[in-house]
């Protein structure tokens, strides 16, 4: 990779998911300007709507989106290119989300349609191998379609022990589970977050400060929420995601490097709102407009923001105002079909 480029990976929605794209596509990201170039498919596979990158290896992981859930891995090459390591069912439906934990040895997903969480134990060289655990999650919420049954959505394994949330739109929790670092399975899953009824959890960042802060999708609210003393966590505070007055769906929820500010994407208005933030509540500085259709996730490089919009197909990217902290669109959109998930490629991250 070039001293003057950087690497974008997307992620999106095939046609076994009514979308149109092929697969992983890559973009080069000049880190100047912020200015995406397309490159083409980087790897076939089907609806990989969320990629992850392994701490400390060249390798890629996504989930494949399917009935029979999957997640696949591919080796990165200095250029971008992929190459197919291993793909492992899930055990699962509809796997949304997926991490690696810091110690790299394990790959946890998020099975969206079955409400469960899979476990994969990582080899020496990043592959993933069968399944070493299936946690199951239990609860509903009061949303008849929504809410029938658990929806695990996220999962964020600590950075710093063996602690793993799984966000749960189906229940509204945060749920706590241990992983073993050995045997790779999970223990009895206790709240960390209980959203307020209809909530709808989807996804969650931590603000530098140590606060949780959660994307409500059904609730159409950014939360937020610290340590009490016991177990779960206390509700600080709760603020609309949009001032518009139609339905509005947060999907991904990002924090800003200097702790000043964060970042709601919402599908409906087709904004992203910036709040400020003060370490004990957000509060609305600005909503932009997306440029696009259907926000479904977006990154944070340096002083740009990158939108995926899915229903547009095309990517979108705004320079951040360093004081105002307020994005503001730059340059063309990139044409990118049914665009699910944008991933930083850093290989500064890779061990040499």
């Amino acid at each position: 990779m070039g001293a003057n480029a950087e690497y974008v990976f997307v992620g999106c929605y095939t046609g076994d998911k009514g979308g149109e794209g092929d697969g992983i596509t890559l973009l080069r990201r000049d880190p100047g300007s912020g200015e995406l170039t397309r490159l083409g498919l980087a790897a076939r596979t089907p609806s990989p709507s969320f990629l992850v990158q392994h701490p400390t290896l060249p390798v890629l992981y996504a989930v494949n989106e399917l009935d029979e859930g999957a997640v696949s891995a591919f080796s990165v090459a200095p250029d971008g290119a992929l190459t197919p390591l291993a793909v492992r069912p899930t055990g699962g439906a509809d796997p949304c989300h997926l991490a690696v934990t810091a110690d790299g040895r394990h790959l946890v997903v998020a099975n969206y349609a079955s409400g469960s969480v899979s476990v994969h134990p990582l080899d020496a060289e990043g592959a993933p191998g069968e399944r070493a655990d299936l946690l199951t999650l239990t609860g509903a919420g009061p949303d008849a379609e929504r809410q029938k049954s658990p929806h695990a959505h996220m999962v964020v394994p600590d950075r710093n022990g063996p602690d793993v949330l799984i966000s749960d739109l189906g229940s509204d929790t945060v749920w706590r589970s241990r992983l073993d670092p050995v045997s790779g399975r999970l223990g009895a899953p206790e709240p960390a977050v209980r959203a307020e009824p209809g909530t709808g959890p989807r996804h969650l960042t931590h603000s530098a400060d140590g606060a949780l802060i959660l994307a409500g999708e059904l609730s159409g609210t950014l939360s937020w929420y610290r340590a009490a003393g016991g177990p779960a966590l206390e509700r600080r505070g709760e603020a609309a995601a949009s001032g518009s007055d139609g339905v509005v769906y947060p999907s991904e929820v990002a924090a800003g490097r200097d702790g000043r500010f964060v970042y709601l994407a919402n599908r409906g208005p087709d904004t992203v709102t910036t709040f400020g933030w003060d370490g004990e509540s957000a509060s609305v500085v600005d909503e932009t407009s997306t440029g696009g259709v259907w926000p479904r996730h977006m990154i944070l490089i340096g002083d740009h923001l990158y939108v995926a919009n899915e229903r547009s197909h095309n990517v979108t990217v705004f320079r951040i105002d360093p004081d105002t902290g307020i994005p503001a669109a730059q340059g063309e959109p990139t044409a990118e079909p049914s665009p699910t998930c944008l991933l930083r490629w850093n290989p500064s991250l890779v061990r040499p």
